[in-house]
C-alpha cells in the first residue's frame, strides 16, 4: 500500500478566463448603379455552422490542476499537447479545483460539461480522503456524476485515488472499493489509481510529498493516455 502524508495545505485556486470575439465580417459595398426599379437582391440563407470542436474535460482537484507546476505542465496540457502531435482535434478542459471534494465536483458538474463534450475524465475524491469524508457519500456523488455525464452520450473515465492509511484499514479498504465497483456497475473506463508509480516517490513528487513535479506530471499523463487513446475518435491524417 503506498504511504500518503497526514496533512495538506490547499491554496486558493487562481481562476483563468480566456475570451476571444469573432473577427468583424466586411462587406463589398460596390454598386454597379441599377435602375431605381430594379428590386435589392435576397438576403442569402444563413450557412450552417460548424459544429464545435470536441471536448475531453477533466474533472479534478489540484492533482488536475497542476498545483505547484507551470500550467503548460499539469498532465491535462500535457495530453493537449499529445493529442495535437497526434493530429487529434479535441479540445483538452482542465477542469482541475484546488481542494475541492467529490461534493464540490458534483455541484460545477453543469458548467464544466459546457460545450462538444465526447470524454470526461473524472478524477476526484482525494481530498474526499484526505479528509476522512464517508466513502459512502463518496460512492453517492461520483454516482450522480457518472450518470450525469452517460446521460448526455459523454464517455466516462474513472480515475481512482487512494485514502491515507491513517484512517485506518476499513476505511482505506471501502475507500478504494467505491471505485472498482462504480466503474463494474457502470462500465465505464478505469484507471485504478490515478497516481500509480508516481505517489511515494520523492523524485517524482513535490516537496509536499502529495503533488506531482513536473516529471510525476509526465507519468501521470501517460497512464491517463492508455485509458483514453483507445476511445478518441482519429481524423484524417491522425497517427
Amino acid at each position: 500500500m503506498i504511504r500518503l502524508p497526514r496533512t495538506i495545505v490547499l491554496p486558493l485556486l487562481v481562476a483563468l478566463a480566456g475570451c476571444s470575439g469573432e473577427p468583424k465580417k466586411t462587406v463589398d459595398a460596390r454598386i454597379s448603379s441599377p435602375a431605381p426599379s430594379t428590386p435589392a437582391p435576397s438576403t442569402p440563407a444563413p450557412s450552417t455552422p460548424a459544429p464545435s470542436t470536441p471536448r475531453i474535460v477533466f474533472l479534478g482537484d489540484s492533482l488536475t490542476a497542476g498545483l505547484g507546476l507551470e500550467p503548460n505542465q499539469s498532465y491535462p496540457s500535457l495530453l493537449q499537447r499529445r493529442l495535437a502531435e497526434r493530429g487529434y482535434t479535441y479540445q483538452v478542459i482542465n477542469a482541475g479545483v484546488s481542494g475541492d471534494t467529490s461534493a464540490g465536483g458534483l455541484r460545477r458538474l453543469d458548467w464544466s460539461l459546457d460545450g462538444n463534450v465526447r470524454i470526461l475524465v473524472v478524477a476526484l475524491g482525494g481530498n474526499d480522503g484526505l479528509r476522512g469524508l464517508s466513502p459512502s457519500d463518496l460512492q453517492r456523488n461520483l454516482t450522480e456524476i457518472i450518470e450525469r455525464a452517460s446521460a448526455k452520450g459523454i464517455t466516462v473515465v474513472l480515475a481512482g485515488m487512494e485514502a491515507p492509511p491513517n484512517n485506518g484499514v476499513d476505511y482505506t479498504g471501502q475507500f478504494r472499493g467505491v471505485y472498482a465497483e462504480l466503474a463494474k456497475t457502470h462500465k465505464v473506463r478505469f484507471i485504478p489509481f490515478l497516481l500509480q508509480g508516481v505517489a511515494g516517490d520523492g523524485a517524482l513528487n513535490q516537496g509536499d510529498g502529495i503533488h506531482p513535479n513536473a516529471r510525476g506530471a509526465q507519468l501521470v499523463a501517460d497512464l491517463v493516455w492508455t485509458a483514453i487513446e483507445p476511445i478518441l475518435v482519429k481524423p484524417a491524417g491522425a497517427r
